[in-house]
Formats: structure tokens, sequence, C-alpha cells
């Protein structure tokens, strides 16, 4: 797939937490579109709303603790849909509780982070995530 094809779908409503991110993900050089949503409604329009289904993000970091909806409930409406089930999903949460890790992996994070983590660990593990995902990962067919 060419990279320049690729999306992101960032749910984050930490403006700090976000630019961190697209500072990481822009170091690694990979050429996609970042697509950013501030809760997990607007996340769900996104998805869900009028658009081409081959404009499907590559991958979907999402927030634990949002405002409208929660993470975990925009988890489970992704996992639900069969346009949006394949899509790989991070979750981030400050939370460190095994309940809210295991309800993150029960409903079908592919993987799930641990915030705050110190800044530069943080923009690692964003940039070796981002790059198995965008570089490395072969997505479903659509």
């Amino acid at each position: 797939m060419n990279n320049s094809k690729r999306r992101i779908l960032l749910v984050e409503d930490n403006p700090d937490d976000r630019e961190l991110i697209q500072l990481a993900l822009n170091e690694l050089g990979i050429l996609c579109e970042m697509i950013v949503m501030e809760d997990g409604q607007q996340a769900i329009d996104y998805l869900f709303g009028k658009r081409n289904r081959l404009e499907n993000p590559e991958i979907i970091l999402l927030d634990l603790k949002l405002p409208k909806l929660t993470g975990f409930e925009v988890l489970k409406l992704i996992r639900a849909n069969t346009y949006t089930a394949d899509i790989p999903v991070v979750l981030f949460t400050s939370s460190n509780i095994q309940a809210d890790l295991l309800t993150g992996y029960q409903l079908g994070a592919n993987s799930v982070i641990t915030k705050p983590i110190e800044s530069e660990r943080f923009m690692e593990c964003i940039k070796l995530m981002g790059a198995y995902w965008l570089s490395w990962n072969h997505p479903p067919p659509q």
C-alpha cells in the first residue's frame, strides 16, 4: 500500500498528548494522514459517517477517558461493525487498574499503553508502534 494513503485516527482529548503523538509520528518520516478527534462521539461520527470505507484508518490510537463516549464505548462499536472490526486499536490510558487493562483487551484492543510516561520513552514507544503498523504490518484486504 502507498504510504501517502495511510491514515491514523487519533482520538485524544489532551492537547499535550496529541502533540507528543503527532511529533513522534512525524519524526518517523512516514507519510500518512493524521485524523484527529477530541472526543468519542467525533470518532464514531467519522468512522460510521458518510465516507468511502476504503478510507478506513490503518490504525486507531484511542484514549480511554474521553468526553461524550469513553474509549471502551468507542472500541465496542468499532469491533461490532464489520467495516471497522479488523482495524488495529491501541488504547491509551492513565489507569493502571488491572480491571481496566483486562477490559480493554477483552473488548478487542490490540495493545494498551499506560500514561503518563516520560516523554522521551513515550515518543520512542509511539515511533516503534507507528513503524510496525504503518510500515511492516499488512492490513487485511478491503
